[in-house]
């Protein structure tokens, strides 16, 4: 694993890809990690050999979210607390990921640094054998971490009857100053100095709401619900019928763009997609053949769901889709809500939904777990 680790032609390559999803903003460059996926998985249909389009460029440096999504939030947290964002964005300018941060060198270093950072937590975690996607884990730790390094709170100040409430945001309260090293603004348009004197443009924003939803049209819990189980369906029925555990990802990453072109009440599904098409497969695939050749673990035929039909399949897709879009929601008013950066809840969904395949594994109900690791 040290040799892994200190692979120095990979890190050179991770931080460039870190730099480089700073330059584009973390939102765009992750859009793009969509569109290598889809472009990779179709290539392996017309020729299996062309996984290195998957592998390499939308999971590898240039493109994987452990690497230029996470690097790039990072650098939008950077740049924030330094006072280099200045635009109309309700939350905390740290939040704010689907802006473009540009060339300033000292940010897009920072991007490279968390770049790096990305690529040896998800190398750790391949190398260890850890049950869960090691690039969602890489994810979710690298934002734990840029909060940690750059003096933000983990969770922030609960504000409302509990870490849990959303109802603060639907009456739209307001705090009585921006936090995390902005300032305060004034009814004269005059500022008070904040935390960090670097801050300009936050010195006549409005008051932040007292709770800031990851998604002001994705929180309800029969919301959330409702788009885990349409998009559980989709996406098991997608991996089964592409052979691809990841193609529904791909096309939920760049479904995004129309998100980040200012579309409203775009979904965010690909926490969704991506452990439903995996735990579809997992109790569809036949015994010989197709993935179960390359599965991490042994195909187990004696489990209990093993080598179901289409309908059993898209059930399990379906459950798998409301939990995984259940425990995003709940990360998110854990981790996003009250915090002052970007944590990626999908990610955190990932990695849970992963892990449960894992464990159903070793439970005898799943029999393979198609791609995720396992010790």
């Amino acid at each position: 694993m040290i040799e892994q680790l200190l692979d120095v032609a990979e890190m050179i390559a991770a931080f460039a890809g870190g730099a480089f999803g700073a330059a584009l903003g973390p939102l765009p460059a992750f859009i793009f990690t969509g569109f290598m996926v889809i472009a990779g998985e179709a290539a392996v249909l017309v020729d299996p050999d062309a996984a290195a389009i998957t592998n390499q460029i939308a999971f590898g440096p240039p493109f994987s979210p452990a690497i230029s999504f996470a690097g790039g939030v990072a650098a939008t947290a950077y740049a924030a607390r330094k006072g280099y964002i200045d635009t109309d964005f309700d939350y905390h300018e740290a939040k704010n990921i689907a802006y473009a941060l540009g060339t300033k060198p000292d940010v897009l270093a920072v991007g490279g640094a968390f770049g790096i950072l990305g690529y040896w937590l998800v190398v750790a975690s391949a190398e260890l054998g850890m049950p869960y996607d090691p690039i969602a884990m890489g994810v979710v730790l690298s934002a734990l971490f840029h909060r940690l390094i750059l003096g933000y709170s983990i969770i922030g100040k609960v504000r409302g009857s509990g870490i849990l409430d959303m109802t603060p945001f639907e009456r739209e309260e307001r705090r009585t100053a921006t936090d995390g090293g902005q300032k305060q603004a004034h009814a004269d348009g005059e500022a008070q100095a904040g935390t960090d004197a670097t801050t300009t443009a936050a010195a006549t924003q409005q008051a932040r709401f007292s709770v800031e939803p990851w998604l002001p049209h994705q929180y309800h819990w029969s919301h959330v619900a409702m788009i885990g189980l349409v998009a559980g369906i989709l996406g098991a029925y997608v991996g089964i019928a592409s052979g691809s555990a990841f193609l529904g990802f791909g096309i939920s990453a760049a479904s995004l763009v129309f998100l980040n072109c200012g579309v409203e009440k775009v979904p965010v599904t690909h926490h969704i997609t991506l452990p439903a098409a995996t735990a579809g497969m997992a109790v569809y695939i036949p015994a010989t053949g197709g993935i179960a050749e390359s599965a991490p673990v042994a195909y187990d035929s004696a489990a209990l769901l093993a080598n179901t039909g289409l309908e059993v399949a898209l059930i399990v897709g379906l459950v798998f889709g409301i939990i995984c879009a259940l425990f995003g929601e709940v990360f998110q008013r854990t981790f996003y809500a009250h915090g002052d950066t970007h944590v990626d809840p999908p990610a955190a969904a990932i990695v849970f939904g992963t892990f449960l395949v894992a464990v159903l594994y070793v439970a005898g109900v799943f029999p393979t777990t198609v791609w995720v690791p396992w010790f």
